[in-house]
């Protein structure tokens, strides 16, 4: 048998066959895109169970101690508030205690005096932000100031954070994004001795 006698018989054997097989209906699953306000939905709800207000919220102070100061929502380490002096020699040494601010937006440790950054879509927090960027931030560990080289101190669990879904990490900045601006500059970390 000649080779293009071969391909002839071949063609035509799949004809046949598809010409008896019957009509197979497949019923695909058709995945939408989530809309705008889908996204700002879950991003809320993941902001809210990830603790991102322990850190990242002012506090008050209530009658059962400190409660989120929701005005003020996600917008770091209040700039006008000064940390209080260790009293403590003990709580002094470098290595031995990690202490934290009255709001609990400040932290202080081996790595310095640490303050959570502004997370809302004002100038002075993640207002100028696009997702590469947040993007980097959260699964390099890397702070979008200084051009995204200086690593993100504790106690930020970055390292837990980047290995949120693409579609979570999208969801976060769309929550984000969607808050009230507030105009807080947090202060610049203060690296170890400086304090």
């Amino acid at each position: 048998m000649k080779p293009y006698s071969i391909v002839l018989l071949l063609c035509a054997s799949l004809l046949a066959l598809l010409w008896c097989t019957p009509d197979v209906k497949t019923d695909l699953v058709e995945v939408k895109a989530p809309t705008q306000a889908e996204l700002v939905k879950r991003g809320e709800y993941l902001v809210s169970i990830s603790g991102c207000d322990d850190c990242h919220t002012p506090k008050v102070m209530g009658p059962n101690g400190p409660e989120l100061d929701m005005k003020r929502r996600l917008s770091g380490h209040p700039r006008e508030m000064p940390l209080p002096k260790v009293t403590n020699p003990e709580m002094a040494k470098p290595g031995e205690w990690v202490l934290f601010g009255p709001m609990l937006t400040a932290a202080v440790g081996p790595w310095g005096t640490s303050f959570a950054a502004n997370l809302t879509p004002d100038d002075t927090g993640i207002g100028s932000w696009d997702y590469k960027q947040f993007e980097k931030c959260i699964r390099e560990g890397k702070s979008k100031g200084m051009d995204g080289t200086r690593p993100l101190l504790p106690p930020m669990p970055w390292f837990n954070f980047a290995k949120m879904s693409d579609e979570d990490l999208q969801a976060v900045f769309a929550y984000l994004k969607s808050l009230p601006a507030v105009n807080n500059a947090v202060p610049n970390p203060i690296p170890p001795g400086k304090s």
